[in-house]
């Protein structure tokens, strides 16, 4: 659209300058103009003989078919000319000043069209960014990631990490997934899901560097209260946006603080509810981890032991996850509360948080929701809450943006 702009205005610049020009130049010999003044072809007739070794497109550094565009206007110009029987008068008057006007305002703008078109691909074209994700494919967490990517038709590499040795990751002194390696002119280490979401997304609205913006979360070492130390991330939900740029993206600053505010929700609360899901019971536990051992990197002693054993052990940590997040005794209704809380924020008007197309919200809490599919406890959701349509829609969406691509 803002290309087009530029186009209709180049042209109209160059028409309304006609008269000037005819006073300022005077008579121009060699140029008549029959038919519509827009068109190409036989009815633009009567170039005169410029001197025009390179064609201005071409020195524009214009793509190929933009040249060739040019070349088809001359080409059948000359052609009608010839087939009119050869060059004619015009006249005097501003009338000799339109054929060039149409031309070079035209070429103008076609110059001007190209090189916006450039500047506006260059981000994320011809290899301008390159994206490895390194991730487990059962984490919730990298899960939002996928969604992330999948939906913005951005494409990247999967590195699978090998959950027990984790020798994918050992170039990085930070040891969890997921982790983005961002290749925009520089190589970049995006750490954190949120982070990482939030700095794409940035990089894609913006015209600022992924330096730049990555600059704009830093790393904090915290105290938990466990007295642990842990990594956080400031302004992980925020976009990094001019007034502009914001008020282009977002129909109000309450939209804005709304998807905020569930992509948080996602992260301090849905999230915590999928492993006392997942490993209820010994028989969900053992099929939770055969599932990962199915879709993760273990060898075959490794995933051996991790499918029993770590059934084992992630069925008593999922007792205690759930006292540490307060969780019912039948956790299944913590999920089912929150599927339904989450439709209600959704609301019965829209079909996504963002409205017809999904926000960062909805894709966060697809992609956490996700990683359950094919598990009991998925299945248990869908049957119990009111989620399963905007789930549907979510699917749907991120299937036909991949169609698109």
């Amino acid at each position: 659209m803002a290309a087009r702009r530029v186009h209709e205005l180049g042209f109209l610049s160059w028409r309304l300058a006609g008269p000037l020009r005819a006073r300022l130049w005077g008579p121009v010999p060699g140029v008549a103009v029959r038919g519509p003044l827009a068109s190409c072809g036989p009815s633009v007739r009567g170039f005169s003989r410029l001197p025009c070794p390179v064609s201005p497109m071409k020195a524009a550094g214009a793509s190929l078919a933009a040249q060739q565009s040019w070349v088809c206007c001359v080409s059948g110009s000359w052609r009608g000319s010839r087939a009119g029987g050869g060059w004619q008068e015009a006249g005097r008057g501003s009338r000799r000043m339109w054929a060039l006007a149409v031309a070079f305002g035209g070429v103008f703008g076609a110059v001007q069209t190209v090189k916006l078109f450039l500047e506006e691909e260059a981000q994320v074209s011809d290899g301008a960014l390159q994206l490895t994700l390194y991730q487990y494919k059962t984490c919730p967490f990298c899960s939002k990631v996928r969604a992330f990517l999948d939906y913005h038709q951005l494409p990247y590499e999967v590195v699978e990490v090998n959950p027990v040795l984790r020798k994918e990751i050992k170039f990085s002194d930070y040891r969890k997934v997921p982790i983005l390696i961002a290749n925009a002119k520089t190589s970049m280490q995006l750490n954190d899901s949120s982070v990482i979401i939030s700095a794409i997304k940035t990089f894609l609205v913006c015209r600022k560097g992924l330096e730049e913006i990555v600059s704009y979360y830093p790393a904090m070492k915290v105290t938990n209260d466990k007295g642990k130390e842990v990594t956080e991330y400031q302004n992980r939900y925020w976009l990094m946006l001019t007034e502009e740029e914001t008020l282009r993206l977002y129909q109000s600053k309450e939209s804005q603080k709304e998807e905020m505010k569930w992509r948080q929700w996602a992260d301090d609360w849905l999230v915590h509810l999928i492993s006392p899901n997942v490993y209820r019971t010994p028989g969900e536990a053992l099929a939770s981890f055969d599932y990962i051992v199915r879709e993760g990197n273990f060898g075959s002693v490794e995933g051996v032991f991790a499918k029993y054993i770590g059934a084992s052990a992630m069925f008593f940590i999922g007792k205690r996850l759930k006292s540490r997040h307060n969780l019912q005794d039948d956790v299944r209704q913590d999920l089912y509360k929150a599927a339904n809380t989450w439709v209600a924020a959704v609301g019965k008007h829209r079909m996504f948080l963002g409205g017809s197309q999904p926000n960062l919200a909805d894709l966060a809490v697809y992609g956490v929701l996700r990683v359950m599919e094919g598990l009991q406890a998925f299945d248990d959701m869908m049957a119990n809450a009111k989620i399963e349509p905007w789930y549907q829609r979510m699917t749907q969406a991120i299937q036909d943006q991949s169609k698109a691509q």
